[in-house]
């Protein structure tokens, strides 16, 4: 993704309509680098999302509403306590660079009129959002800068605020087409995109790389055009310059093989040819919302489970290895047989057989009294030999016995640590990143200090849909509430569904004392497939049961349960679930 100065001009131009003149009156701190404006109108409540993740920097209104801490980390409560009742006078780009102003009327401690300004820097990873006195002195950013990150530019509270050193490009906004196109053209070592990309102000990678399909139909050196092809150029550089002074972008995102997003931009998108689809949109908000919104949710979950998920794999190798040893040494335990045959056998033979040998050759009655070579400790008496054997026999059957039960104990844990994974790539919220941290520290995964103070979430319900038939379907949202639906909440003659050899939530159809239908537990389990680890295979098997066949194993993990009496039907996962969840 790469959010350039060009659709930086188009989302101005989009936005400032709605949002210059409104009021802040709320302001929020989703992420470490992402700050939501809620701006007040008289057209109407509008959300401004500043993104500064070096993933997906951007600006532009949202209609997502991302979760926001119970605490308002430090700088929001800066941010609000600044801003907070200010008016935004102005949005201002300068040039065609990913550096935005915004300024705000606003009002200090002792009710005096003062301008302040953000300052918004989209440059990847070294993306920020800068708050600025009218003195031009920093308040604080969402990321500060010192000397050992930057010897150029500090961005500290105190220090002055100083723009990041402009590029040596051109802006087509400010000279002809003509000339850009001979500027480009100049560079005739240079690949036709690369050119473009050194030589203009605000184009992204996959605008230079159109502009070269549009001229050659491929990225070939710039000293290769024949003249059509430059005239071309010129021509795509003409049609851009209108696009911009008429304002008249076409938003549109490419999708990959599985239709997620891939890339956008302010212009149509043809060099992919018929291998990539693509999606049009009416506004660059809409079309940032669709990119980035399943992104963040994945940046945040991974930011703030990021010491669980660590916990889990390293334990589950660890389990893993474990078990494997264990299940080496079980294949040892297979020859116990052989130890009790040997003892036996010269426990028989006793009366001719002498101390001091090295082996004894013995008939052996298990098997057509072939003669058995026995070895034998020539220190021992035979029959100290034969207790010898006896003992490594009592052994072995004990190790046996509990290797089987260790290599099951692993086999369960490994399994649990399954269903706790799946649970944290699904979460979308904290409170159910909080749910899913209690059971781990109550497991003993994640270790409990006398300082720690976590305060108790509010029970959230279990996700809930309608099949087209009109049958409720809940679906746990971790193992700890897979417990209290299957055991507590669902009734004996509800219907209780679970992916086969997956990991996966529990989802109960119910019955409300009528027959559940064939269409409804087809549904049901297209749901269920869903909220699962095999969620992106084609058919997969789920077992089906009613919930009065459950059985919860004593001492046994949340969200295990038994039972055996079931039928299985294979579904593909449900893309569009019946309703949404609650």
């Amino acid at each position: 993704m790469a959010l350039d100065g060009i659709t930086l001009r188009f989302i101005i131009n989009e936005i400032s309509g709605y949002i210059v003149g409104s009021r802040v009156e709320k302001i929020y701190q989703p992420s470490k680098c992402g700050l939501v404006f809620l701006m007040r109108s008289k057209k109407g409540v509008y959300k401004l999302c500043l993104s500064a993740e070096a993933v997906s920097p951007r600006i532009h209104l949202t209609e997502n509403s991302a979760e926001n801490p119970a605490k308002p980390p430090m700088l929001c409560m800066l941010f609000r306590k600044r801003l907070t009742g200010a008016t935004l006078t102005e949005i201002e780009q300068f040039s065609l660079d990913r550096v935005l102003r915004l300024g705000f009327d606003a009002f200090n401690e002792i009710g005096d009129r003062v301008k302040l300004y953000i300052y918004m820097e989209i440059m990847a990873q070294r993306s920020n959002i800068v708050l600025v006195g009218e003195d031009g002195k920093i308040i604080d950013a969402v990321k500060r800068v010192d000397e050992t990150k930057s010897t150029y530019r500090e961005i500290l509270p105190g220090g002055t605020y100083v723009l990041p050193p402009t590029q040596d490009k051109i802006s087509i906004l400010e000279r002809s087409a003509e000339e850009a196109a001979q500027l480009i053209l100049a560079k005739k070592e240079q690949k036709l995109s690369s050119a473009v990309l050194s030589t203009l102000m605000g184009v992204s990678p996959v605008v230079c790389r159109e502009i070269a399909y549009f001229c050659a139909g491929d990225d070939i050196q710039t000293g290769l055009l024949s003249g059509y092809e430059k005239s071309k150029l010129t021509q795509i550089l003409k049609d851009i310059k209108a696009m911009l002074e008429n304002n008249a972008p076409r938003p549109q995102v490419i999708l990959d093989f599985e239709e997620k997003p891939l890339d956008f931009s302010f212009m149509e998108i043809n060099q992919y040819g018929e291998s990539l689809k693509k999606k049009n949109f009416e506004t660059f908000s809409e079309l940032l919302d669709f990119f980035c919104f399943e992104k963040d949710r994945l940046l945040r979950i991974k930011r703030r489970a990021g010491d669980m998920l660590r916990t889990l794999n390293t334990a589950s190798e660890r389990i893993t290895k474990k078990v494997n040893l264990q299940k080496l040494q079980l294949e040892k335990c297979g020859d116990k047989e052989r130890l009790r045959v040997y003892a036996e056998l010269i426990s028989s033979n006793l009366y001719r057989l002498e101390k001091g040998a090295l082996f004894y050759d013995i008939e052996n009655y298990y098997d057509n009294n072939n003669i058995v070579r026995i070895p034998a400790n020539p220190a021992l008496t035979p029959v100290q030999n034969s207790q010898k054997y006896y003992k490594e026999y009592r052994k072995t059957v004990t190790a046996e016995k509990m290797l089987a039960d260790l290599i099951e104990s692993g086999e369960q844990e490994i399994s649990y640590i399954d269903t706790v994974l799946d649970e944290l790539s699904r979460a979308d919220t904290d409170a159910e990143l909080t749910e899913i941290r209690l059971e781990l520290t109550e497991a003993g995964y994640i270790r409990k200090r006398a300082k720690d103070k976590i305060k108790l979430p509010k029970l959230l319900p279990p996700y809930e849909f309608t099949t087209s038939d009109g049958f409720k379907v809940l679906v746990g949202r971790n193992n700890a509430q897979n417990d209290r639906l299957s055991l507590k909440i669902a009734k004996n003659y509800d219907m209780w569904l679970h992916t086969q050899g997956f990991a996966g939530s529990h989802t109960i159809i119910v019955s409300d004392n009528r027959e559940i239908t064939e269409k409804a537990i087809s549904e049901a389990a297209e749901i269920a497939a869903h909220f699962s680890s095999a969620s992106q295979a084609q058919k997969v098997p789920v077992d089906y049961t009613l919930v009065k066949n459950l059985k919860k194993p004593k001492n046994s993990r949340p969200g295990k349960v038994i039972y055996h009496i079931y039928n299985t039907i294979y579904v593909t996962p449900a893309d569009n679930l019946p309703t949404e969840s609650v």
